[in-house]
């Protein structure tokens, strides 16, 4: 079994990348599996294409680029040598808008010296179909009209070469045929709805009988480019030698018909398929002698009617129609001892050939590839193998092995694709997630900074006259004494200032004017040491839930104990009406959970956006100065750490309350 990369050809059809949208349509479609999916392009292997064409066929986007010979026919109508126009019998079903007289017609006004009808060639195959028959009873073969079937036949079965009935092909045949009449320096032209002709064209175990070939749509593009249509050219009937029923070939079964070789149900001597897949399963059967038959005949489309190269989009049976009536019509005007006389002239011509097997079979992967291949496109349990056939291949095994073959790749699985995509999608939105809050904690901690440099230098202009009151304040309650009425507003001033001392200080902390000091603590005992400093008031409750392995950890007790202190008095505050409050210690690795949950009303969505802000309280004039949560986040950056809150403050939702919980590194980070 050979590579796929030990034989080569000239490719008939390629792929235009620009246009490709990586449906994988034309990798289901295609029967020989030649297009490999690379870098998620779609890529045709020439040493696998048998030239069907259903992948020109399905592509919605014309990204199938089939070989053109536009230039090559021009080039020839150009030159010295005499030009034939070789026409396969299906043009009823593409030229349905003029008369055969008017087709022709225009085929001589684009410069055709000659116009013949493959379809007497059609009879003269017929012909030795029906003698290969005779002469060799008993023997099986498979016919080889259709240059995709013969194909697909050399590089899939190669064990079947020897059944491939030694006939050439009607297009061949009616070359043969004019170069008997007009000599060998004739250019044959073939024009029809198969572009696997083109491969038979260019073949190399063959003689160059045909100079080109021209698809239906080919062949429109000229008389477009040289302005001929029906109107502007004069009626022309077919060079002879005229056709019989050969004009019934490009229908499936037409080529039994003419050759009087009736498919029999009863004896299955003779059997017709056509399709990509019933031609497929055909072979398979064929080799397998699960079909005990003399011949095969079978076609690689459902008859030539449906070729890749018709561009008339009428139903099928509108086409098999007008190739009927075409037939019907020219069978009631042909002269039928002409017709055999020329059979009789023509019927010793070699119309032999033979053919060569290109296997292009893989060696089968093994069982490990292919549950390799599985896995990377994580198929491990029955559920997960849908056999959707989106990547192009009837079951995720068949996938899976393609893709051991480099044929494909596991992100043609439509399901792995989704859910990739759905992980992607998940892990961005996670990822935005937090850049938003990083963000938002930067631009927090840079207005806390400029904030911190304002407020260090107001407390240290208020300190000093602060002082001086107070000292001043001092002195004159001790020499006039509190009985007097100054006395008492003395004491008020005494009162306020020290007040203000209070928010200076406040304000040094959260301008962070004290440093870290870092000592070894057992974590839980210096929570139970705050939960002492900071009795609840009545009716609310206090507890401890410790979860930590180790209870040791490099922190600054003072400042720690003030964050803690700061959270229980504002759970404290929230609660006057009484509720619980559980201080939740937790560990891993490098880091502890310091998290103080209460069961209060919960923060408002708008107050949670500014709570962490310097001098942001929702507490009374005089209850508090707004800086209790701003030191705690200082004292929490300070120490690398985090703190973050959730909150539910509807009922409705569930239990009501805030968790506050502060992260801290367990030791001090470089």
């Amino acid at each position: 079994m050979k590579s796929i990369r030990n034989y080569n050809t000239i490719p008939v059809v390629n792929t235009v990348r620009e246009r490709c949208r990586v449906c994988f349509t034309c990798v289901r479609e295609c029967p020989a599996k030649a297009i490999r999916i690379s870098e998620g392009q779609a890529e045709v292997l020439p040493e696998r294409c048998i030239g069907c064409g259903n992948c020109v066929r399905v592509c919605s986007q014309n990204a199938k680029q089939v070989r053109d010979c536009t230039a090559n026919a021009r080039m020839l109508l150009q030159g010295d040598a005499p030009v034939a126009a070789l026409v396969a019998p299906s043009f009823p079903a593409e030229f349905a808008e003029c008369d055969y007289h008017e087709f022709v017609g225009m085929l001589r006004a684009l410069g055709f010296d000659y116009v013949f009808e493959v379809a007497f060639g059609a009879d003269l195959v017929a012909l030795q179909y029906k003698q290969l028959l005779e002469k060799n009873p008993g023997k099986r073969y498979i016919a080889t009209t259709c240059p995709a079937i013969f194909a697909y036949v050399e590089r899939y079965h190669p064990d079947l070469v020897p059944n491939l009935a030694p006939i050439v092909s009607p297009m061949i045949a009616m070359s043969r045929v004019v170069h008997e009449l007009h000599g060998p320096d004739v250019r044959c032209v073939f024009v029809g709805p198969c572009i696997a002709k083109k491969s038979e064209m260019l073949s190399d175990i063959m003689p160059r009988d045909i100079s080109a070939t021209l698809a239906f749509s080919e062949l429109r593009q000229l008389l477009y480019q040289h302005s001929i249509s029906p109107e502007k050219s004069v009626p022309s009937d077919f060079d002879p030698p005229y056709a019989g029923h050969g004009m019934l070939f490009p229908i499936s079964g037409g080529m039994l018909q003419a050759a009087n070789l009736p498919e029999d149900l009863m004896s299955g001597e003779i059997v017709a398929a056509d399709g990509r897949e019933p031609f497929v399963g055909a072979i398979r059967e064929f080799q397998s002698s699960d079909v005990d038959v003399s011949l095969l005949e079978v076609l690689a489309c459902e008859g030539c009617i449906s070729g890749p190269g018709i561009g008339n989009e009428a139903p099928l049976f509108r086409r098999r129609s007008l190739v009927s009536r075409y037939a019907r019509t020219r069978a009631a005007d042909t002269d039928k001892d002409a017709w055999q006389a020329d059979i009789e002239r023509f019927k010793e011509l070699d119309l032999t050939r033979s053919f060569q097997p290109h296997d292009q079979r893989f060696a089968p992967p093994s069982e490990e590839d292919i549950e390799r291949a599985l896995r990377s496109m994580k198929k491990t349990k029955p559920e997960d193998f849908l056999n959707c056939g989106a990547c192009g291949y009837d079951t995720c095994r068949d996938h899976a092995i393609a893709i051991c073959k480099e044929l494909a790749e596991s992100e043609m699985c439509l399901p792995y694709t989704i859910e990739e995509l759905k992980n992607a999608v998940g892990n961005l939105a996670l990822s935005n997630k937090e850049l938003a809050q990083t963000q938002q904690a930067l631009m927090h901690s840079e207005r806390l900074a400029s904030m911190g440099q304002l407020a260090a230098g107001i407390a240290h202009e208020l300190n000093n006259p602060l002082g001086v009151v107070l000292m001043y304040t001092h002195l004159l309650r001790r020499e006039i004494g509190d009985a007097e009425r100054m006395g008492q507003d003395l004491h008020t001033i005494a009162e306020q200032a020290d007040r203000c001392k209070k928010i200076v200080a406040g304000l040094l902390h959260f301008a962070r004017q004290n440093k870290v000091l870092r000592q070894s603590a057992n974590i839980p005992d210096l929570i139970n040491s705050c939960l002492k400093g900071y009795p609840p008031p009545e009716h609310v409750s206090v507890t401890l839930d410790n979860k930590m392995q180790d209870v040791m950890a490099d922190v600054d007790r003072d400042q720690i104990t003030q964050v803690v202190g700061n959270l229980l008095t504002n759970a404290y505050d929230v609660m006057p009406e009484g509720g619980a409050v559980t201080v939740h210690l937790s560990d891993k690795a490098d880091r502890i959970d310091i998290a103080v949950e209460d069961t209060g009303p919960g923060i408002p969505e708008d107050v949670g956006k500014n709570i962490f802000e310097p001098f942001f309280t929702t507490k009374s004039i005089g209850k508090g100065t707004g800086l209790g949560l701003s030191i705690t986040y200082g004292i929490v950056k300070m120490h690398s750490g985090d703190i973050r809150f959730t909150s539910n403050c509807d009922p409705d939702a569930g239990p009501t309350g805030t968790t506050f919980c502060v992260t801290l590194p367990r030791y001090e980070q470089a």
